[in-house]
């Protein structure tokens, strides 16, 4: 028996939209249509992708989305991340397209991951694969406090609650917390994110 394969099918308002936003982040066209629907198929970093067009589609409306686990969301970060940065001058935040950084998830168990929004408001949601994962790591309040963050602000889009839930938590967390850092430069993001909403 074949081993089974899925290819997320994604909304799009234009493929012509979409094609050079994947073509900067290392991806490939591996098929494309206009006639009698525009259809495009994409493929790099081992990601398989397909779009078509969908009349009066707008990103801010978008509600689909699409997991991909991987060994190491460090990695592929970085390379999407570069392709960004060349694309666009500097690391998109904020608006369609954007990414968000490599976080432990307190709704994935902690497991790590980030989210490109493509320029059609799909939500490509990474995840390290959490199947060789012994046990937790423990957190402190603080630690707890990012994860939530990230949860509020990365999946769920609530850039402001996450920056007031972990605004708090760094008033009330010891100077010497060993989340410190990973909770100010967090906040550094979140800031920028408000700014440029």
């Amino acid at each position: 028996m074949p081993n089974p394969r899925t290819i997320p099918l994604l909304p799009c308002a234009d493929i012509d939209e979409i094609e050079p936003f994947f073509a900067a982040l290392g991806f490939r066209t591996t098929y494309r249509q206009h006639r009698p629907y525009q259809s495009l198929a994409l493929n790099g970093h081992g990601i398989d992708l397909q779009y078509y067009g969908l009349d009066g589609h707008t990103p801010e409306s978008s509600h689909s989305s699409c997991l991909v686990i991987v060994d190491d969301t460090g990695p592929i970060w970085e390379e999407l991340a570069a392709g960004l940065r060349e694309a666009y001058g500097k690391l998109p935040i904020t608006g369609f397209p954007r990414i968000t950084r490599p976080r432990a998830r307190k709704n994935a168990d902690g497991v790590s991951g980030f989210s490109l929004i493509d320029p059609a408001g799909n939500w490509l949601r990474f995840f390290r694969d959490g199947s060789a994962d012994t046990s937790p790591t423990d957190l402190t309040r603080l630690g707890e406090a990012v994860q939530n963050a990230a949860v509020l602000a990365d999946s769920k889009g609530d850039v402001a609650q996450a920056a007031k839930v972990l605004a708090g938590a760094i008033k009330r967390a010891p100077a010497d917390d060993p989340a410190q850092g990973e909770a100010q430069s967090f906040m550094q993001e979140l800031s920028a994110r408000l700014s440029d909403g």
